[in-house]
């Protein structure tokens, strides 16, 4: 705001503006339309996820207040047969966690070494090439990987350790193609975490001696724990949401087994395929599907709470 000024009767050297300047905020029209769009986004947001949990929870209770069904069998029981009234959700849960686990026995070491490689060694041309690579893993679309899994993942483990002992459905196969899913999401967290870290700890580092690979080592990766860790956490949600992969590769029937060799059913794999079939409304089949999805949410839920505890725990503030 430009302002006139003149000189008073005094006749001092001073000089005082001739009226009042306003220092309060002007609302644009613009920032409020934009202000009231990006609200009504978050609401939108909060909104679903309430109607989510909402319908899940009110489904659920129809399958728990079932006389057939018991709490204790349902978290205790190693029979997942609605047929015949057995549910227990060990089957589909211990092939969950087996998925799971050789997915992030793949994702983890590699993608942290890819991060660490593009933070701390990459030329800026390299970068160029290998993040959009990674950015192209992760636009592929899933069923792509759960078809590439059962083509050619599990003949290569079927000619390495044999046709007798692999069989065509397995959760060893499953579980480390979703590993190389998971992989680009794992290598850009990490590689955001640690190029996060100041450059004075690694030039203090060079200074006292160290070398390239001490100061990745000891001294960048531990100052990038908490973003780190988030990354993982992440990773492990995202290989518990995963559907196609397992649908097609892991197997299409619960077994409660430790084998990885042979093929089982995990929960998501479960909720495709029985809701593609015929289930009539309201049946103890369908209210199973919508208590399935409550626990898969209640795991993700826990695992976003321990990210956010680990993340407050181990953040590290530089000026």
């Amino acid at each position: 705001m430009s302002t006139t000024y003149t000189k008073t009767i005094s006749g001092s050297d001073a000089f005082t503006p001739d009226r009042e300047i306003d220092l309060r905020r002007h609302r644009r029209l613009g920032e409020s339309i934009t202000q009231a769009i990006l609200f009504a986004c978050g609401m939108i947001s909060i909104l679903t996820t309430i109607g989510i949990v909402i319908v899940l929870l009110q489904e659920s209770s129809h399958f728990f207040a079932s006389p057939d069904v018991s709490l204790i069998e349902f978290f205790t029981g190693r029979m997942w047969q609605p047929q015949i009234g057995a549910f227990g959700i060990w089957p589909l849960l211990n092939s969950t966690i087996m998925t799971t686990t050789f997915a992030m026995l793949v994702a983890i070491p590699i993608g942290l070494a890819v991060a660490i490689y593009l933070s701390e060694y990459a030329h800026e041309r390299a970068r160029k090439v290998v993040k959009p690579t990674l950015e192209v893993l992760a636009g592929i679309p899933t069923v792509v990987y759960g078809y590439f899994a059962l083509t050619w993942f599990t003949p290569l483990l079927r000619g390495v350790f044999g046709n007798d002992r692999v069989q065509i459905y397995n959760t060893l196969s499953a579980g480390l193609v979703m590993g190389v899913l998971i992989l680009p999401l794992i290598a850009t967290m990490c590689e955001d975490a640690l190029h996060a870290v100041p450059r004075s700890l690694r030039e203090a580092a060079y200074g006292l001696g160290a070398t390239k690979l001490e100061t990745s080592v000891k001294i960048v990766l531990p100052a990038a724990t908490s973003g780190i860790a988030a990354a993982i956490i992440l990773g492990i949600s995202r290989a518990i949401g995963e559907t196609m992969i397992v649908a097609i590769a892991a197997g299409a029937g619960p077994n409660f087994t430790f084998n990885p060799f042979k093929g089982a059913e995990t929960i998501t794999g479960h909720i495709v395929r029985i809701s593609g079939g015929d289930l009539s409304f309201e049946s103890i089949d369908y209210n199973s599907l919508f208590a399935l999805a409550l626990v898969l949410f209640l795991i993700t839920l826990a695992l976003n709470l321990l990210s956010q505890r680990i993340v407050a725990k181990f953040r590290e503030e530089y000026e």
